[in-house]
């Protein structure tokens, strides 16, 4: 969202509201007060003296009329703040919404790891005192892994998390080294995770916020041209994220120009060149056994002599 035009609101806002003086003006009203105080009560007379000297300093700083100008003015500033906040802000994001299908168990999963990540785990651990949890797993290390438990695994990666916002970096990872390299033939896939710098939720919600506005135009336009914003299965514009969020490679096919997915994989041909195995399907006609030019190169093929492609 684009908040330049608020930052230079309150910027005119600020220099205009300069203009009052303030600064000057309280350090007259510092230096009238500390007359009276050391003047003490005796001499009433020396008090009307020093509150008439400071009216006439303040009018000469700053006149009335000057002070009414300043403040109209700054009203004036103050008043287009709603209406560019209305128009920088959508209040309904809910408008970019679509029905789509999630894993729920996934989810969950990603929750509660990050609560986990940001140490609300329960009980004596919202006090961070591992101790005890940890020495019952270790006791009953045996009976766990026969039970297929991660329980200990999870503890032991709290406790890395919390070595590592308290001790730092080097503790943490020694403590890694000794306690959690046993688990990382069976548990490689969470130890990873657990060393990511942020949660999996975090860099969902950043990606989402980063991608919000961009859903929401489309979607306005979608609506002026009468066009179904829930049924589509992919976007028409690419979303352009920042660096961070650009986990892997993302194949797009040369021929019919769709997103390369688990159902509609990269194919590599020996030629060098790659296609999605639904553009391979139509130019081999469904038939594994039946030649096919590759559409830029004069190499031919057959379907089964081409080869999944992994990034």
């Amino acid at each position: 969202m684009e908040l330049n035009s608020i930052t230079d609101a309150f910027d005119r806002a600020t220099k205009k509201q300069s203009s009052a003086k303030s600064q000057q003006i309280g350090q007259e009203i510092e230096q009238a007060l500390s007359r009276i105080e050391y003047g003490g009560s005796t001499y009433p007379t020396n008090h009307k003296l020093i509150l008439s000297e400071l009216r006439a300093k303040l009018k000469e700083i700053a006149p009335h009329s000057q002070l009414e100008g300043a403040q109209k003015e700054l009203d004036v500033a103050l008043s287009k703040y709603p209406k560019l906040l209305e128009k920088n802000f959508t209040r309904d994001i809910s408008k970019a919404y679509r029905n789509v299908d999630f894993d729920i168990h996934t989810i969950n999963q990603i929750i509660a790891s990050h609560f986990y990540r940001c140490c609300q785990f329960d009980v004596a651990i919202k006090s961070r005192n591992l101790e005890f949890a940890l020495s019952w797993a270790s006791n009953n290390h045996k009976q766990l892994k026969q039970n297929g438990s991660d329980i200990e695994l999870k503890l032991h990666g709290l406790q890395f998390v919390e070595i590592l916002q308290e001790r730092g970096r080097d503790k943490a990872l020694k403590y890694a080294r000794t306690l959690l390299t046993p688990f990382a033939s069976n548990h490689m896939a969470e130890i990873q995770k657990l060393m990511a710098p942020d949660s999996p939720l975090s860099v969902t919600i950043a990606a989402g916020v980063q991608g919000l506005p961009t859903l929401l135009k489309l979607m306005n336009v979608m609506t002026g041209k009468k066009q179904e914003w829930q049924p589509m299965e992919q976007l028409p514009l690419p979303m352009d994220l920042d660096r961070e969020f650009q986990f892997h490679s993302i194949f797009v096919c040369p021929v019919s120009w769709d997103q390369a997915s688990e159902e509609n994989p990269p194919i590599w041909l020996s030629c060098g060149h790659v296609l999605n195995k639904q553009s391979i399907t139509k130019l081999s006609k469904n038939n594994s056994t039946r030649p096919f030019k590759c559409p830029y190169c004069p190499s031919e093929f057959e379907a089964g002599q081409c080869r999944h492609l992994y990034f």
